[in-house]
């Protein structure tokens, strides 16, 4: 079976988000860290080198006979847009029609700045993963 190549990492969390550059996406990193911590009651933990996780499943995938361990919800301070891993394709719809300026791919939200979106409904969206996330695999 293929391994992941993403994979959990003792490496600093705060240290990678003092290190983006610029200072805005910095900022936009360590209030993401508070918010998800808050949310998940998690400790974060790099995955790869640019991805901060919150909490942890092991997935079997059904098309091919890759598995593996991943994070439940987290984001990654990309150089393009901030890319959460929030989007569980159930009910998500209601919350993104008021969030405010983003984008959306195969579980991913992408948004260019914490001020493009209403904070509120980011936060509940995150909280509506984590708890989809503990849902589908209580277990883990």
């Amino acid at each position: 079976m293929a391994e992941p190549k993403t994979k959990a990492t003792n490496k600093s969390v705060e240290e990678f988000l003092q290190s983006i550059e610029p200072e805005q996406k910095r900022r936009d990193g360590l209030t993401l860290l508070e918010m998800f911590k808050k949310i998940t009651g998690e400790k974060p933990v790099m995955w790869g080198p640019t991805m901060v996780g919150f909490g942890v499943y092991h997935y079997k995938s059904e098309r091919s006979r890759q598995g593996g361990d991943w994070l439940r919800t987290g984001f990654s301070p990309r150089k393009q847009a901030l890319t959460l891993y929030v989007l569980t394709g159930e009910s998500d719809a209601p919350l993104l029609e008021k969030l405010g300026k983003h984008k959306t791919g195969v579980g991913c939200l992408y948004i260019n700045k914490l001020a493009d979106v209403d904070i509120k409904i980011l936060e509940k969206l995150i909280s509506h993963c984590w708890e989809y996330m503990e849902r589908r695999y209580p277990n883990a």
